[in-house]
C-alpha cells in the first residue's frame, strides 16, 4: 500500500465518525492496539521534545525501509503516534523526509486538539521526518 493509499484508508475511517468524541475513542483503540516498544528503546534520547505527554519513538531501517516503534503515557498521544507510525512505517526515508502528511489536516485531527498536543502532534512529525533524512544522508 502506498502512502497515498494508507492516508486516504485513514481518511475513510474518520469520515465515518460525525462527533469528534467518537473521533477521540478510535484515537484511544489505535493507541491500544499499538505493538509495544522494546522496553530498552525507552530511553530519553528518544523522547520527542515539545510533546506534553512523553512520547519515546525508536526507528531502524530494515532493507532500506524506515522502522517506528513508539510508546506515550497518554492514551491520546499514543493513538496519535500510531496513527503516524501507520503511515510512515516501512516506507522509504527519501518518500517520508519529503511526505506531505495531509491526512491530519483532512480529518480535521490538529484543529480538534489542545495547542499543547498539537505542537506535539507537530513534534512527533518533525521528529520522524528528521529520522529519515538521517536515514537518506548515511
Amino acid at each position: 500500500m502506498t502512502l497515498e493509499e494508507k492516508q486516504n484508508e485513514i481518511i475513510d475511517e474518520f469520515a465515518v465518525f460525525d462527533d469528534w468524541m467518537d473521533k477521540y475513542e478510535y484515537i484511544i483503540e489505535l493507541g491500544k492496539e499499538l505493538p509495544m516498544i522494546d522496553p530498552s528503546k525507552k530511553t530519553d534520547d528518544r523522547l520527542i521534545e515539545g510533546c506534553q505527554s512523553r512520547v519515546w519513538l525508536a526507528t531502524d531501517v530494515k532493507d532500506g525501509k524506515m522502522q517506528f516503534t513508539a510508546d506515550s503515557d497518554a492514551i491520546i498521544t499514543k493513538g496519535i503516534i500510531g496513527l503516524l507510525i501507520r503511515v510512515l512505517n516501512n516506507e522509504d526515508p527519501k518518500t517520508i523526509a519529503t511526505a506531505d502528511l495531509h491526512f491530519i489536516g483532512d480529518i480535521g485531527l490538529q484543529e480538534h486538539l489542545s495547542p499543547t498536543r498539537a505542537n506535539g502532534l507537530a513534534s512527533m512529525v518533525q521528529k520522524m521526518k528528521l529520522s529519515a533524512l538521517k536515514a537518506v544522508t548515511v
